[in-house]
């Protein structure tokens, strides 16, 4: 697999004379799932679970628009939601196919609840 960016454009077409010359649009600078999915498979091989947890999740990402992608990560900042706030945020990330992302909130909620981290 070759990495692309989300519009479908190889990496290798992504340079600053595209730039600069108006070339590139904002889908020519984000990351496509298949790409991260594929970084993921390679941290796996080179023992680097952790990351390629992290990579999955920011495949995931790759479904929301920037704003959506703003709120939820204000939503989970300290003292920012609460238990009850996050495990509907967590429930609609599963129910749109993000279930690594609604693993995430799930998780954070459990601890900010454990911590007094929430309002």
């Amino acid at each position: 697999m070759k990495p692309h960016a989300l519009s479908g454009r190889p990496v290798e077409q992504l340079d600053l004379d595209r730039l600069r010359d108006g070339e590139l649009g904002t889908e020519d600078i984000r990351i496509s799932a298949e790409t991260l999915t594929h970084q993921a498979e390679q941290a796996e091989r080179a023992g680097n679970p952790q990351l390629a947890e992290s990579l999955r999740r920011g495949a995931e990402m790759t479904a929301l628009g920037d704003d959506e992608l703003m709120r939820m990560y204000d939503a989970l900042r300290p003292r920012r939601s609460t238990v009850e706030e996050l495990t509907v945020l967590a429930a609609d990330l599963a129910d749109r196919g993000m279930p690594r992302c609604a693993a995430l909130v799930r998780e954070a909620a459990e601890i900010y609840a454990r911590r007094g981290l929430t309002p």
